[in-house]
């Protein structure tokens, strides 16, 4: 049976712990989705630190390695404000599962009783992705507002925002378009809409989302930078949760990034998202 990158982690733990130790777990974490250069200034501060405090036993090794990671993740709480005009703009590239997110989010609020969820289709360029959100919309029961393939993104965005408006209140989610191999025109494009999710939000209501895919590895960090140069990012989706045994990636973004993580998606259901509780993630990515 494969073993887990807990049980091998836990594997390398029981070794006497000396210089080679120290490498072996520095390459263990590259395995794991952290990272060369994360790796690397983790593992470097471990060693000083137990050197400096003449820390030899696994455990409070262990312990240490558990505070240092912890020190890079961060968890966020995304709620939308109450009697307030709320404009989400989720962003990540084409396959990361963006499209089923929105419609995560927008179930998961719809039964927290938000009776206003409008979701817009702003990936105009793929025929495809309109009739996907479509067809989440009929079955979660909320509006989707659209227009025909290859118009305005931006306009199906204000369309969006002026129907929740017009109810008084409400919360707006834009699926956006997230083809990076043609990165200038995509910039430009999430630059517009960007421009007007932030006109047509309330003050502190607008809130910008990127999902990636935690089996993806580098490449998840990767496109959060290209995502975050382009309009700055809020808070992470981490989808695929339920199919990694590593996620470690979730680490480097943490610490080159400073991105918080508000949700992760563990499954193909709508109910199928929960809060990010970064203890509970290190345990697991740690085998603890």
């Amino acid at each position: 049976m494969k073993k887990t990158f807990g049980e091998k982690l836990k594997q390398l733990f029981s070794k006497n712990i000396n210089e080679d130790f120290y490498d072996d777990l520095t390459d263990m974490l590259v395995e794991g989705d952290v990272g060369a250069k994360t790796s690397y200034q983790i593992v470097e501060e471990l060693e000083l630190i137990c050197s400096k405090e003449k820390i030899k036993d696994q455990n409070q090794i262990i312990q240490k390695l558990k505070e240092l990671l912890l020190k890079d993740i961060s968890s966020c709480e995304l709620l939308p404000t109450p009697q307030k005009v709320n404009v989400w703009m989720v962003l990540g590239v084409n396959g990361v599962g963006k499209t089923t997110s929105v419609a995560k989010i927008a179930n998961l609020f719809k039964e927290k009783g938000e009776e206003n969820v409008v979701l817009a289709s702003s990936d105009t360029f793929r025929a495809a992705a309109i009739e996907q959100l479509a067809m989440h919309g009929d079955k979660i029961g909320v509006r989707v507002v659209s227009h025909q393939h290859g118009s305005d993104p931006s306009a199906v965005v204000f369309d969006a925002a002026e129907a929740v408006k017009a109810k008084g209140s409400g919360l707006v989610l834009a699926d956006t378009a997230g083809r990076l191999h043609n990165k200038e025109n995509l910039v430009r494009e999430l630059q517009k809409i960007d421009r007007i999710c932030a006109s047509k939000a309330d003050e502190g209501c607008y809130k910008k989302i990127i999902v990636i895919d935690a089996t993806t590895g580098q490449n998840a960090l990767r496109q959060a930078e290209v995502f975050n140069e382009a309009v700055g990012v809020d808070a992470i989706i981490m989808t695929k949760y339920d199919s990694t045994a590593k996620g470690g990636v979730a680490i480097s973004i943490g610490k080159e990034l400073h991105i918080p993580i508000a949700f992760v998606c563990t499954g193909e259901k709508y109910k199928d998202i929960d809060v990010f509780k970064p203890e509970e993630y290190i345990d697991e990515f740690l085998g603890l």
